[in-house]
């Protein structure tokens, strides 16, 4: 599909798309703050510490999101084996709800 869009088309909808991240991006870091303030959450630095080593890896993606009213923070990871993991984990406490190795 990207190869048939005209040259003009995609660098307008990549600038579109890079000019609404700072946006989202403030909206999420404040939500995380309120809730780790009101004790909702725990600091992703924290979350982070707390995994175990064979998860240990670099952070590429990180989101806090509520779910059936349970916050969950996302995050994608890339391993020192280059395998990119994908986690996510109950806000609160830590737990692991989920974790998929990421295919190529």
């Amino acid at each position: 599909m990207l190869a048939g869009m005209h040259s003009r088309t995609l660098p307008l909808l990549l600038a579109l798309a890079l000019a609404a991240a700072p946006t989202l991006a403030r909206d999420d870091h404040a939500r995380a703050r309120a809730w780790v303030e009101a004790g909702r959450v725990l600091p992703l630095a924290e979350l982070l510490e707390r995994l175990p080593p064979e998860l240990d890896g670099r952070v590429l993606e990180a989101e806090l999101e509520e779910r059936d009213g349970r916050p969950v923070y996302e995050l994608e990871l890339l391993a020192p084996d280059g395998r990119v993991l994908e986690l996510e984990l109950d806000a609160a406490d830590g737990t692991l709800l989920r974790q998929k190795v990421e295919r190529d």
